[in-house]
């Protein structure tokens, strides 16, 4: 999305050259006359993949990201770079991967075909197809973000497309490049919607573009921020996907469709303003929806409960294959926002809480999925443990020890010399087995894996070869996913700045609001 008061973007940018911009008129006039073939985007079944930020203190090693994300069978991820460390180490995984080219390389490639082959070369034919590179995103948000660049956002799509089409890769991975839901005005009612007409110039090229080549409009779409830009007019209820009674449903009036949900609605926002332009075989891609676990006193929704709420939800919805109601037979495939917590984000807090775990893959907060199969390693609240930190002062680590196996009543007999977890014979690891039995015998609270700062929740199953922990021998009848514990990395760079824009409703809306008939409304609060 656009940017609001609290972005960390900067749309500055460095003038475009003269000789440069008569390059991009000659590029694109001879760019768009190239024979393009439809790339094989539709997947059997839609997909939750989840985007990656590194923009974390104490981030995992590429080696156990992957470890990670097999464990937690995560089977598609975007990052906001092409990482040559993290491609590497997916090789043979099975994993399938976005790339993404940052704005800030955008000139190049779109100034000089050498350079886009280069770029093909150098982060796609090298790793693929023992990396799974299925997408290429090309700069992220660029019309609302840095719209000084917009000129240069088709001639380098179409200069990585003909790369691709020269290394024969352009039927096995598509190129689109993700938008903020702001480019489109009017989203409520959704078939009132159109794209930005200051922006026609460069939609309708791309639109031709996708719509030749097979590839989907990418759409960055955050129910979040339309229900914290509209409230009293939009229910948290639709923000949240929970159930809603009839009356309740948002209803266009034009088309008398139902919307139980935002997101719905916004993607049927994007269908129609294609179709205005005339165009009908675009299918949208959401690569990026979430919602906050935390944030200032300015954000009281920014709750752990509600991005649980959102996200288990939108999970359970994509792979019940429902649609919208526009397109019922078509789900759009999402990438939530995002793995991990990017600590290192600037303010406000809300900007370092959208990870479904912290930079150490501990869960920030526990998803409930557990009905839709073995998508992130099923329900987690099924499947947690309380373990002593990795930091954790070993004088405190003793005490709290002491405390478990004395006043806590917790049988530690199984850490007693010549016991299955006596070793390692250390203080961490007695800790941790301690702990685990006291949190699962108290009904597995979070106040009670806390042992004055020194323990954690986690779903890695901390069990080590004959040593089995006390949450794992609960779980006996059942099928356990055991996820051994990863070692934090030092951070990597960050990759990019992510932008919001207003979203406000109509005043077509707010005039059904007041004057329309009661079955007309729009919202029924």
């Amino acid at each position: 999305m656009a940017t609001t008061s609290t972005s960390t973007s900067t749309s500055n940018s460095t003038p475009i050259p003269f000789f440069v911009t008569i390059f991009l008129i000659l590029t694109t006039f001879t760019t768009l006359s190239f024979a393009s073939e439809p790339s094989s985007f539709e997947e059997k079944e839609p997909f939750v993949g989840i985007n990656i930020g590194t923009d974390i203190s104490n981030i995992l090693s590429p080696q156990n990201l992957v470890s990670f994300l097999t464990q937690q069978k995560i089977t598609h991820i975007r990052l906001y770079d092409a990482n040559p460390n993290i491609l590497e180490a997916l090789s043979g995984s099975n994993i399938r991967v976005i790339i993404s080219v940052p704005n800030n390389q955008l000139l190049g490639l779109a100034s000089s075909n050498i350079t886009s082959s280069s770029w093909i070369h150098k982060n796609v034919v090298v790793f693929y197809p023992k990396t799974l590179i299925t997408g290429i995103s090309v700069g992220d948000e660029v019309l609302t973000t840095v719209p000084s660049l917009s000129t240069l956002l088709l001639p380098a799509i179409q200069g990585l497309y003909n790369s691709l089409v020269s290394s024969n890769l352009h039927k096995k991975i598509i190129i689109s490049t993700p938008h903020a839901a702001s480019i489109i005005q009017n989203p409520f009612p959704p078939s009132q919607a159109f794209f930005n007409q200051t922006l026609s110039s460069v939609i309708i090229p791309l639109l031709n573009f996708l719509s030749r080549t097979g590839s989907p409009l990418m759409l960055n779409l955050y129910p979040y921020y339309v229900f914290m830009q509209n409230k009293g007019l939009v229910p948290i209820e639709n923000s949240l996907f929970k159930p809603l009674l009839p009356n309740k449903e948002m209803v266009d009036p034009n088309t008398l469709l139902h919307y139980s949900n935002v997101l719905d609605a916004m993607i049927d926002a994007a269908y129609f303003s294609m179709r205005n332009l005339n165009f009908t075989d675009v299918v949208v891609l959401v690569t990026e929806t979430g919602w906050p676990s935390k944030g200032d006193y300015k954000e009281p929704y920014a709750t752990k409960e509600n991005a649980d709420t959102y996200n288990s939800n939108l999970i359970k919805r994509v792979f019940g294959r429902s649609g919208t109601p526009l397109h019922p037979e078509t789900t759009s495939s999402v990438y939530i926002y995002e793995l991990f917590n990017e600590d290192l984000r600037s303010p406000p807090v809300s900007e370092a809480n959208w990870g479904l775990f912290y930079g150490n893959a501990t869960p920030a907060y526990l998803l409930h999925v557990s009905e839709i199969g073995t998508f992130m390693a099923n329900d987690t609240t099924n499947h947690t443990y309380c373990v002593a930190v990795d930091d954790a002062d070993s004088k405190t680590l003793q005490a709290a020890l002491d405390w478990a196996c004395g006043p806590g009543r917790v049988n530690c007999s199984e850490i007693q010399p010549g016991e299955s977890c006596y070793q390692p014979n250390n203080v961490k690891s007695h800790a941790s087995y301690a702990f685990d039995s006291y949190y699962q015998t108290q009904g597995k609270g979070s106040v009670a894996c806390d042992f004055k700062g020194v323990a954690m929740i986690t779903t890695s199953d901390p069990s080590r070869g004959s040593c089995t922990f006390p949450g794992s021998k609960q779980l006996t009848n059942q099928t356990k996913q055991v996820l051994n514990s990863t070692q934090p990395s030092n951070a990597r760079e960050k990759l990019r700045f992510r932008t919001f824009s207003s979203i406000k409703l109509s005043n077509i809306l707010q005039i059904y609001l007041v004057s329309a008939l009661p079955s007309m409304l729009l919202f029924l609060l």
